[in-house]
């Protein structure tokens, strides 16, 4: 537990973090007044999440390899975090669905059918539930957290001087 203690802090860190981001977008309405503008800015939140990656990160560096890490070495820590908030995932999803925003899936459901987003309510409901949402966010976080994860990686690591 000791070698992976940083990495538990960070991943803890990310899933505190994309609830207050939910908490967040519900508080300015892009759950349901301004749910028109939900597809664009939810984006914005890969700012944080890549932000925290780049802390967590620099941390291990600092901390664990004091001041010199390999890309290897930071890929493979971005991974743990991966791996702990994928772990995560499914309860931070039904977190942020039922007790966040349970008004999130009704209102996301009416707005697509009546923009033609999707041609009928049962379309909709198919795609906006919660079991849709917690595999969507099981592996949409395994696949954004592994290249987050290599591309922050390439970052951090101690560069060779050479």
């Amino acid at each position: 537990m000791e070698k992976i203690k940083i990495e538990l802090k960070w991943a803890m860190i990310f899933i505190g973090m994309t609830l207050l981001w939910m908490v967040l977008e519900k508080m300015v309405g892009l759950h349901s007044t301004h749910i028109d503008m939900h597809m664009y800015l939810t984006n914005l939140y890969a700012i944080p999440a890549i932000l925290i990656y780049v802390l967590a990160l620099k941390d291990k560096k600092k901390q664990y390899y004091k001041g010199e890490m390999t890309y290897k070495q930071g890929f493979l820590s971005g991974l743990i975090i991966t791996v702990i908030v994928t772990l995560f995932a499914p309860l931070t999803q039904w977190i942020i669905s039922t007790i966040i925003t349970p008004e999130y899936f009704p209102n996301v459901i009416a707005h697509s059918v009546e923009t033609g987003y999707h041609s009928s309510l049962e379309e909709a409901e198919a795609y906006f539930n919660l079991n849709s949402y917690i595999l969507q966010a099981t592996v949409g976080t395994l696949i954004m957290g592994v290249i987050t994860s290599a591309v922050v990686a390439f970052f951090v690591r101690t560069k060779s001087k050479g």
